[in-house]
């Protein structure tokens, strides 16, 4: 017997609040960019789920493109974490002003 949708829409639903309020909350730029992995990785449950209850390999192919998203923001916001601490000492986001001094 497996489980039924409800329960992994409920563990989406964790994820992704979780993840939101580490974005909101969080003034770290790393910390903020695990907090969006994880509500990407609760989108990707949804989908998931939802394209096991139809019994479609949609919601897969779906949750390929996210991962293909991810791996491209987590590049480009690793660069930019990189090149903030390079440029200032800090990495806590209401202390950065502008990337283009």
């Amino acid at each position: 017997m497996e489980p039924a949708l409800s329960y992994y829409l409920v563990l989406s639903a964790i994820l992704f609040v979780t993840g939101l309020m580490g974005v909101l909350t969080r003034r770290n730029v790393l910390v903020i960019f695990m907090s969006v992995e994880m509500m990407l990785n609760a989108v990707n449950i949804s989908l998931i789920a939802f394209g096991r209850a139809v019994n479609s390999a949609a919601g897969q192919v779906f949750a390929l493109f996210v991962i293909t998203i991810a791996a491209a923001e987590a590049a480009v916001g690793l660069a930019i974490v990189i090149a903030l601490s390079r440029r200032q000492d800090t990495l806590d986001v209401g202390q950065l002003e502008s990337l283009r001094e």
